[in-house]
């Protein structure tokens, strides 16, 4: 089994190299051992990258509305691949096309598994924009009281790697969650109480929050952002799953653990 694992310096990515070490990593940069270059912007990094490679898991490219053109490019150049894991998001219906036309695209293979993750623990760390809001003390968003069940990469990375290795493939859809859903203005009252740091959550309109995407990425992609926190302000995420516990044979983690481990670090 030789495994290929595009994003493998990102939030999912980096965790699931770290549970499979002799996976192939492919970033636009490579620098460590098992690094290969792959970049969705230079199509002519893709058969390299995919060399005697028979499974990928598959993180679409950042930032564009509609993949589609751009993962059949390297599916076509897969010869020798039979099974995709593909991270896909809970928040992403199926569609004819767009970022919703992937799923149908890798249940082409033979093997596949589609992982459909909730929003991410990890968005209130680091350089994501809700970071900033944290370190802040304000919060905004365009979800209003709508809840989410929230989930940690550790555990996105956790199933991604028995999709990817287990001798049976999966076939399946996984919708990703953490053990309750949360509203905002709950998960800034558990920071608060585990920090001390007082941290609040605001909710604007959905055009508003779309201005303020706006102000660091292309607004059609902004405008599909801020319409995904309209879905969770009427409830599309307000859900909880055991799929963590049915494949990795443990609990996922709870926010408030989660944020226990990083913001006391």
């Amino acid at each position: 089994m030789t495994a290929l694992i595009i994003g493998g310096t990102g939030t999912t990515g980096s965790r699931l190299a770290s549970l499979l070490p002799d996976a192939r990593v492919g970033t636009r940069k490579p620098v460590l051992p098992g690094h290969v270059r792959f970049d969705w912007d230079v199509p002519a990094t893709f058969e390299g990258a995919l060399e005697e490679v028979d499974r990928v898991y598959l993180i679409p490219p950042i930032g564009v509305v509609d993949p589609v053109p751009m993962v059949e490019s390297l599916l076509a150049r897969a010869r020798l691949v039979r099974r995709v894991v593909l991270l896909s998001s809970s928040a992403v219906p199926e569609s004819a096309t767009g970022m919703g036309a992937l799923p149908a695209l890798v249940r082409t293979l033979p093997e596949w598994t589609v992982l459909r993750p909730s929003w991410f623990m990890q968005n209130f760390t680091g350089d994501h924009p809700l970071a900033a809001g944290v370190r802040a003390g304000e919060i905004v968003t365009a979800t209003g009281a709508g809840r989410v069940g929230f989930a940690d990469a550790a555990d996105i990375a956790a199933v991604a790697a028995r999709a990817l290795t287990d001798p049976l493939p999966h076939n399946t859809d996984h919708v990703i969650t953490g053990p309750e859903a949360l509203s905002y203005a709950d998960a800034a009252a558990i920071i608060t109480g585990v920090t001390g740091k007082p941290v609040r959550h605001r909710s604007v309109s959905t055009a508003e929050m779309t201005e303020r995407i706006a102000e660091g990425l292309p607004r059609d992609f902004a405008a599909l952002l801020a319409g995904l926190d309209e879905d969770i302000r009427g409830g599309a995420e307000d859900r909880v799953t055991t799929t963590v516990q049915d494949v990795t044979g443990r609990p996922a983690g709870s926010f408030r653990d989660f944020v226990r481990r990083t913001f006391s670090a």
